[in-house]
């Protein structure tokens, strides 16, 4: 049989690499691949089985993995010597590094009870009614007491616009301030990719604004106002996604000179507020002309889907007429929920506890990767890493899914007619064991270690 082996892989259902990993077991199981037998190259295989390289060899990789098979440089893969029959160990799961991923560390439990404690206590036909503005207000003060030390600005329970998560936010600010037939929205040059597809919904162009050590170019800012007549500029000045990076205190106020003197609005999106705020808010240094956004889906749970809005004066009505017109609002059920998990008097712990998995984690992809140029804040769930020479971000991304880890490359988080940005996104996953997770991390710096040779030579 040699390399002419030839497994039959399930046509319907399932992925193809997960069909392709059954097959070879089975096949030892069944002596029809014996051990030290070498199994058909990746090229080879995939060719005889019509689907791409990258299948194979993602197959491959798990099995090398477990110890099934084992790979030899220069010699190909073969059946391991101790690997005479079926092992019945499931195949690993793919190593989810995309998004973050919050640890359960009690937060699911406060949940469920907010949610037995709210339906029991509701009023009667609350559960039958449209959500009005005012059976928001316990959520609205619930915010409140939870950005008490945030710098917003002068602001009350009035002032505050519910809505579905922050993203849907996002949208509603765009439907408040944009106007015209050709709308254009400033965004970083490297950034939540959010803001770019919101302002796709509205129908609005997208034009990015380079940073550089201390944040947005001021003067780029300027020119890109004059050139674009652009009225609306979305930006995370706490927290950079995917970056990590902060915009100085120095710099937020040179922004906001140049936004004051041409009428432009900034969203300030903080929904990676980790409590610890670097400076004021565009909405503290511009209450006239900056909304700031939250929502506790990155900090607590994303089953909370509420998001809130602080306009600037004045834009409370305009906001409330796109939530109204938009879905009627939030419902009543859970924004209770939302008010009593977060005045629950556990919920400090729970997300002490949280940040300090998050910071845990980090520090096993910072020891692994710390070689390389890398950048992350304590108590945020991301780490930004620059990739080295010879490694392009969608070859690196292809030979990640295929070594069975899923990541975001730059490409993401940059618009199509900006600059090439080689870099990834590493995301903190809290759900799965943390011996998983480093060996997810340790997969990655093996691939920064040996880039293509095609790449070197």
């Amino acid at each position: 049989m040699g390399t002419n082996w030839q497994p039959l892989l399930a046509t319907t259902g399932g992925a193809k690499y997960k069909a392709l990993v059954d097959c070879v077991r089975n096949a030892i199981a069944e002596g029809e691949l014996e051990p030290e037998q070498k199994l058909p190259p990746v090229r080879d295989l995939a060719y005889r089985l019509e689907i791409t390289p990258g299948t194979v060899a993602r197959a491959y990789s798990i099995l090398v993995e477990d110890g099934t098979l084992t790979a030899e440089v220069g010699r190909g893969t073969f059946v391991s010597k101790s690997k005479s029959g079926y092992n019945n160990q499931s195949w690993p799961d793919v190593i989810d590094l995309v998004s973050p991923r919050i640890p359960n560390l009690g937060q699911e439990e406060l949940i469920r009870e907010a949610t037995r404690k709210v339906a029991l206590e509701l009023s009667p036909n609350a559960l039958m009614q449209y959500p009005k503005r005012e059976s928001n207000l316990p959520a609205r003060k619930a915010f409140m007491q939870w950005m008490k030390d945030v710098s917003i600005g002068q602001y009350t329970v009035d002032d505050i616009v519910i809505s579905h998560g922050g993203q849907n936010a996002i949208l509603h600010v765009m439907q408040s301030v944009l106007r015209g037939n050709d709308p254009v929205v400033l965004v970083d040059e490297v950034t939540f990719s959010g803001f770019r597809k919101a302002a796709e919904l509205c129908r609005a162009k997208v034009v990015g604004v380079p940073w550089d050590g201390e944040g947005p170019s001021p003067d780029a800012l300027e020119e890109l106002i004059q050139s674009t007549g652009a009225k609306l500029y979305c930006t995370s000045p706490e927290i950079n996604n995917p970056t990590t990076r902060a915009t100085s205190a120095r710099r937020r106020h040179e922004i906001a000179d140049v936004a004051r003197r041409y009428g432009l609005h900034i969203l300030d999106d903080d929904c990676y507020h980790t409590g610890q705020p670097v400076a004021e808010s565009y909405r503290a240094l511009l209450p006239e002309l900056g909304w700031y956004i939250n929502s506790p889906s990155k900090l607590v749970s994303p089953a909370l889907r509420v998001g809130f809005t602080v306009p600037p004066n004045g834009w409370v009505g305009e906001m409330l007429r796109s939530v109204q017109f938009s879905h009627f609002g939030v419902s009543c059920l859970l924004t209770e929920v939302f008010a009593s998990v977060m005045l629950n008097p556990k919920l400090p712990g729970i997300i002490s506890q949280v940040q300090n998995r998050i910071n845990s984690d980090l520090r096993i992809a910072v020891n692994h990767l710390g070689g390389y140029a890398i950048r992350w804040r304590s108590n945020v769930p991301l780490l930004w890493l620059e990739l080295p020479q010879g490694w392009r971000a969608p070859a690196f991304a292809q030979a990640a899914e295929a070594a069975g880890i899923e990541l975001k490359t730059a490409d993401e988080f940059t618009l199509r007619d900006g600059r090439t940005v080689h870099a990834i996104r590493l995301a903190m996953n809290g759900q799965i064991d943390q011996a998983r997770f480093e060996e997810g991390v340790a997969t990655v710096r093996r691939l920064l270690d040996n880039p293509p040779r095609s790449f070197t030579t």
